[in-house]
């Protein structure tokens, strides 16, 4: 019989934990939530002041057996689920499970698995903090009345299995109105003059840019423009007016957050945000290191705070000043954003002294590679500035004026271990220019006019829309992940080069929200609903009150939207292709995967078929007609029409007429679009068999 039986959430976790306390402790898993609403209903009593219906999970009927028996041979149950919302509701659950089987129940958080830390919670324990498990609830009853309730909408409209979403919904619009803002983007016609001058003292020649007139900045937009000032400059003397030098500090990022993590790691090494969460899961939860045993590499990794504790700031001290010397510290406080769940630290490393590269053969090649980020992030963060010594000078040409900027590193700082990665094009590369003197002349040795346009805003990345949802508000660090990959699963988006853009499906199911869903699918209200959530955590709200007063306006905008769509249907685009059964004009639709045609006689004619994309030039080998296709990587290839019949043409490159081509793709392509057509294979022998019966 133990004495103490601890629950957390994952083996991992537990094999972890089990190492720092004594024999007479059992720590088992709970593999998650052991309770949630039903799947096959609403699952939340509107009449009944919206209680939710709670049920035991299908499948874990074994397992909660196994943890009432636990609890009832242990003299006390520790439940140490993750330190956030949602591991404070799987307490909860756990709680409501046990309460008739466990003698005494209780309830420990830490936020990092060191000896220490979970030593500490065993010691002070706590009663479950219902305001926690409310502001879960009321997210989660919340969420769950909207996505029941519009979802049906779209189903009728658009096509079965749609979903719609509180969060999610706003994300999609977030990358529509983007896509918007680029299609109607103009263009518009700007200069830049360029000239390179040389300094005859030390033969060193730099580069200057056109700022203005009699020390007024000004705007070129036309090349009549740039001619005047051309003809103006042509036989002048090149004067330096100013100089000026100076210092310029650069100070570094903070420990990371949930979301500057997801965008970091984005940005640096290409996770998506789901590899990273995953990734980082597993850092925190524990890995088995050489020599150590199974470690907890990180504290907790869902979090909007930058705090990081006295002891882990003493620890990054002793690091710095024994690697870099003691003027590369610098000890550092940063200020948490007023709207973060200060609840537990700032993303690091739990053990200075576990380097990466000491411990890189335990690791996997990802492990490795977030953890170093993460590492040397949090040491940076604690770091001196690095120092540039900055010029800046100003150079005359009859009434006209050109500047030049340069830079040198005096300091490296923080730079020297890590520098943060940024979305835009800028850099903070050294240039250096020569030692110039006010009034000195320079020699002109070539100007260069160069003509751009204004480019459109780019498309969101993974890194770019979370950067965008935090700063709007919307979502927390829990759901950043979870929402971008539904809305991709959902095939609302995709991504390309990891740019993320919507498809036909998305396009439709957005116009349709936001034309009769004004307030849901808005950024301010989904925005304040978060604050809302926030308040209730803090005791401040009462949550059945806040879903009370968002359900009356919410139901009264759904009856009239029913009304008003029930005689709506969507105005399908027609086709030039003929339906080959009934001889009706196929119209498209918007499936699963993407736009694809169908017969409008449907339940009569259930004709329908793929989009074949075509190109004008014919097979090298038949001369048959090239069509298009993906493979499930969305990469195009290319393939005769008469593939396999008759013909065993494929490539991945565009063909040319007369031109050669490569069998080895064959195989390469085939090994990736196998499961492709395996899937579709399946799916047309049920479609048959369903058609007979």
């Amino acid at each position: 019989m133990a004495d103490k039986l601890i629950i957390v959430e994952s083996p991992a976790k537990a094999n972890t934990i089990k190492k720092f306390l004594g024999g007479s402790t059992k720590v088992v898993a709970s593999m998650g939530h052991i309770r949630d609403l039903p799947k096959s209903k609403l699952g939340v009593n509107v009449e009944k002041d919206f209680e939710p219906e709670y049920i035991n999970i299908r499948g874990k009927g074994d397992l909660i057996k196994s943890l009432k028996k636990d609890a009832k041979a242990a003299k006390k149950v520790y439940l140490a689920t993750d330190p956030d919302r949602e591991g404070e509701a799987i307490a909860w659950h756990l709680e409501k499970i046990l309460h008739d089987d466990a003698k005494d129940i209780t309830r420990v958080t830490f936020n990092e698995i060191t000896k220490g830390a979970v030593q500490k919670a065993i010691k002070n324990p706590r009663d479950i903090d219902v305001n926690l498990v409310d502001a879960q609830q009321a997210r989660r009853v919340l969420d769950r009345i909207v996505g029941y309730k519009i979802s049906p909408l779209l189903w009728k409209k658009v096509r079965r299995g749609l979903s719609a979403g509180r969060v999610q919904s706003v994300a999609v619009k977030l990358i529509v109105d983007r896509e918007e803002e680029i299609e109607n983007f103009k263009p518009e016609e700007y200069w830049n003059i360029y000239i390179d001058l040389k300094d005859e003292k030390s033969k060193k020649q730099f580069e200057a840019k056109f700022y203005g007139k009699d020390g007024k900045k000004q705007e070129i937009h036309k090349e009549k423009e740039v001619k005047e000032i051309l003809n103006n400059i042509k036989d002048a003397k090149y004067i330096v007016e100013e100089v000026k030098k100076g210092e310029k500090k650069r100070t570094p990022a903070p420990p990371f957050t949930t979301s500057t993590m997801q965008q970091e790691a984005s940005r640096k090494l290409g996770f998506t945000l789901k590899k990273t969460m995953s990734v980082a899961q597993g850092l925190y939860e524990g890995v088995k290191v050489e020599g150590r045993g199974t470690v907890g590499l990180i504290t907790y990794m869902r979090t909007d705070s930058t705090r990081i504790s006295e002891e882990a700031r003493n620890a990054a001290k002793e690091y710095i000043v024994n690697t870099y010397g003691e003027n590369y510290y610098e000890n550092r406080y940063y200020r948490t954003n007023k709207d973060s769940q200060d609840a537990h630290e700032g993303i690091r490393p739990t053990y200075a002294d576990l380097y990466p590269d000491s411990i890189k053969e335990s690791l996997t090649k990802d492990q490795y590679k977030l953890y170093k980020l993460i590492y040397n992030r949090f040491m940076a963060s604690q770091m001196a500035p690095a120092i540039y010594n900055t010029m800046a000078v100003t150079i005359n040409a009859n009434e006209y004026n050109f500047k030049a900027n340069g830079q040198s590193i005096k300091f490296k700082g923080f730079m020297t271990l890590y520098v943060e990665g940024t979305d835009s094009k800028e850099n903070d590369e050294e240039k250096m220019l020569p030692e110039l003197e006010e009034k000195q002349t320079l020699k002109l040795e070539n100007i260069n006019p160069k003509q751009s346009f204004t480019e459109p805003p780019p498309r969101y990345t993974e890194a770019s829309l979370v950067k965008a949802l935090e700063e709007k508000g919307i979502g927390r660090p829990s759901t950043y992940s979870p929402t971008i990959t539904t809305i991709l699963d959902r095939r609302y988006i995709e991504k390309e080069q990891r740019q993320l853009i919507p498809t036909e499906l998305g396009k439709v199911v957005n116009k349709l929200l936001i034309e009769n869903f004004t307030d849901i699918i808005n950024v301010e209200f989904t925005a304040n609903i978060e604050n809302e959530f926030d308040e209730i955590a803090e005791g401040k709200e009462a949550w059945k009150q806040m879903i009370k007063k968002f359900y009356g306006p919410f139901e009264k905008e759904l009856e009239k939207v029913e009304k008003e769509l029930e005689h709506v249907e969507l105005v399908e685009e027609v086709s030039d292709v003929k339906c080959e059964k009934c001889g009706r004009m196929m119209v498209y639709k918007y499936g699963r995967y993407g736009k694809f045609l169908a017969c409008p006689g449907y339940p009569e004619c259930k004709n329908a078929k793929p989009i074949i994309e075509t190109i004008d030039v014919p097979c090298p080998k038949c001369g048959a007609k090239v069509q298009v296709r993906k493979t499930k990587r969305k990469r195009n290839y290319y393939i005769c029409e008469n593939n396999p019949a008759s013909c065993d043409y494929i490539s991945w490159n565009k063909p040319k007429p007369g031109e050669e081509w490569n069998p080895e793709d064959v195989q390469e392509i085939e090994k990736e679009t196998k499961k492709v057509r395996k899937t579709a294979k399946k799916k047309t022998t049920r479609r048959k068999k369903a058609s007979k019966k």
